[in-house]
């Protein structure tokens, strides 16, 4: 009895990341955390529940946060992903790296780099967000280490620094 030949699970997917084309070797299950972290070295995001829940993985594709664990590295052929490594020039994550210095806004830092990301996708999108917004954006984004009082403190720090000067409300 002969047996139907098993299907390739690998294959190469093609990935825009940080402004670059990148083909890479990939199973039609490896997740773009996956690719990421293992294929590309782009470790700034960080594998922490791997079931989309704590953020930690959080990427940008197509200006908007996304949970890399969730993302079937496949399906993200045709968009633009941003790593933390990939928006170290922009002025709003320069801004958020600042603050959050200047705060003490992290203890251990695991989750920080999805922080700033989702942070960085509020600045763009509300420049001058209240603190409602700013727990609803980091809202995904969880911190076994702090109380996200000084995170919110600032993200509204930084938010302030990147506003002409008497623009804040």
């Amino acid at each position: 009895m002969s047996h139907p030949s098993p299907v390739s699970l690998q294959g190469v997917v093609t990935l825009h990341v940080n402004g670059e084309g990148a083909q890479v070797g990939a199973a039609l299950h490896d997740t773009l955390l996956t690719v990421l972290r293992d294929r590309l070295q782009l470790t700034a995001a960080k594998r922490g529940c791997n079931q989309g829940v704590c953020g930690a993985c959080t990427v940008s594709v197509d200006g908007m946060p996304m949970r890399a664990c969730l993302s079937l590295a496949h399906n993200c052929e045709s968009v633009e992903v941003r790593t933390l490594e990939g928006l170290l020039d922009c002025p709003h994550l320069q801004a958020l790296q600042a603050a959050f210095a200047s705060s003490g806004a992290f203890q251990c830092g695991f989750c920080t780099p999805g922080m700033l990301v989702s942070a960085r996708s509020l600045l763009q999108r509300d420049p001058d967000p209240d603190e409602r917004a700013i727990r609803s954006a980091l809202s995904g984004n969880l911190c076994r280490c702090t109380g996200y009082v000084k995170i919110v403190q600032a993200v509204q720090a930084a938010a302030r620094s990147l506003l002409p000067e008497g623009a804040a409300s």
